[in-house]
């Protein structure tokens, strides 16, 4: 089922998710519903408070920024995932930018600088635990995601001078005064 997806001001956005267990209600249909939803926005990642739940889980599919012939086999694998209770457990010192966006703030996109390799412990849907590194666009992708569980969006690492050049369009999303082409909840 496709779900709407929260805009920018919503304060579930802002706040820091929980842990979730294997008892948690209907998971494994939160989860099929997240990644509908997800490909319906044509995004790359999901996070649960991004559909309204202030828990620590979040899905990616990075497979559309590579072409079949640039992956792996490691990559293929770990192109599309589901992380439960995620903890960054490293970070490189080498960073890198990159212009992103957000489904819960459509048409803004920012350069954001992130580290380009992680490590990170999480727990998939069958709670099975794994220890992973990631590098590059798989990193970021992960890192974005991450900060949504952690209460911050894109939009709270760019200078105080480019925010205040975008605040009148970050207003009109929370307003809802924006075409999207999926399901929104906007502040009213």
């Amino acid at each position: 089922m496709i779900l709407p997806i929260l805009s920018y001001g919503n304060s579930i956005l802002k706040k820091k998710c929980v842990d979730i267990d294997s008892s948690y209600p209907n998971l494994n249909e939160l989860i099929s519903d997240m990644w509908d939803t997800m490909y319906n926005a044509e995004g790359v990642g999901l996070a649960a408070p991004q559909i309204g739940r202030q828990i620590r889980l979040f899905v990616i599919d990075a497979s559309p920024f590579f072409e079949e012939k640039e992956v792996t086999d490691y990559e293929l694998k770990n192109l599309k995932r589901v992380f439960i209770n995620p903890t960054v457990t490293f970070l490189n010192n080498e960073k890198c930018s990159f212009n992103e966006g957000c489904l819960s703030i459509p048409d803004i996109r920012e350069d954001i600088e992130r580290f380009d390799s992680i490590k990170i412990d999480f727990f998939d849907e069958e709670f099975n635990s794994h220890s992973l590194d990631f590098n590059g666009i798989l990193s970021r992708v992960i890192l974005h995601e991450y900060d949504h569980i952690q209460g911050v969006l894109f939009t709270d690492k760019i200078s105080k001078f480019k925010r205040t050049l975008i605040q009148k369009k970050l207003n009109k999303i929370s307003r809802g005064q924006i075409d999207v082409n999926y399901p929104m909840k906007f502040l009213k």
